[in-house]
């Protein structure tokens, strides 16, 4: 089992769908998927890189994915664990709500949240939840990952400031951060009045 690999930035490219580091290992070129907001983080084409990954085997090919951290990796193996949750859809997953927001997610069984991700509906969001959130409770307390503050607003208000705020253009992504930093204003976290989680947010998205 390959656990990780320490080399040189060859080449990023897209592969269809997918996103590809060609990681330059003395003098052999290992392509590696990752995810797309990996992107960010890696350093310059000819600078090293230690990236720690797993190998999924299949009938017909060999896939070695790449990730940042071993939390990352663990993570990603928890997920394809779960039935009917393959690698690709893992990556998915993890890329639309990054590490913590993710495990938050699925330990608080904030379906709605998970169900952001292309590709996963209510029931599978509900499988996730429901095969993980003990696991995932425990493992982050163990592996000392910091918790998010689970604040925003509840229920229809919550469907009501999404809808509003997706329909003036604003991204799940943007909304979901908006949402959690507006919610750790003590007023407007005790109100359940629409017109207000929706000023402070657009307040916050406009800074």
């Amino acid at each position: 089992m390959i656990g990780s690999l320490r080399g040189t930035v060859a080449a990023i490219h897209r592969a269809g769908t997918r996103t590809v580091l060609l990681l330059d290992v003395n003098q052999v070129g290992y392509e590696l998927q990752i995810l797309p907001r990996f992107v960010a983080q890696l350093p310059g084409i000819g600078e090293n890189i230690q990236v720690f990954t797993h190998l999924q085997v299949r009938e017909d090919q060999f896939i070695l994915f790449g990730f940042a951290s071993l939390a990352e990796r663990d993570l990603f193996r928890q997920l394809i664990a779960v039935s009917g949750i393959g690698p690709q859809l893992a990556v998915a997953l993890m890329d639309t709500l990054g590490l913590q927001e993710l495990v938050q997610a699925i330990v608080s069984s904030n379906t709605r949240l998970l169900s952001r991700t292309p590709g996963v509906g209510a029931k599978t969001a509900e499988r996730i939840a429901l095969e993980l959130r003990t696991k995932l409770a425990e493992w982050r307390d163990q592996s000392g990952l910091a918790t998010l503050p689970d604040a925003g607003p509840v229920g229809t208000v919550q469907e009501e400031v999404e809808m509003t705020l997706l329909a003036l253009g604003y991204t799940s992504s943007e909304i979901t951060k908006a949402l959690r930093v507006v919610g750790q204003q003590t007023a407007i976290a005790k109100t359940s009045n629409t017109e207000d989680w929706i000023r402070e947010a657009i307040a916050w998205l406009s800074q």
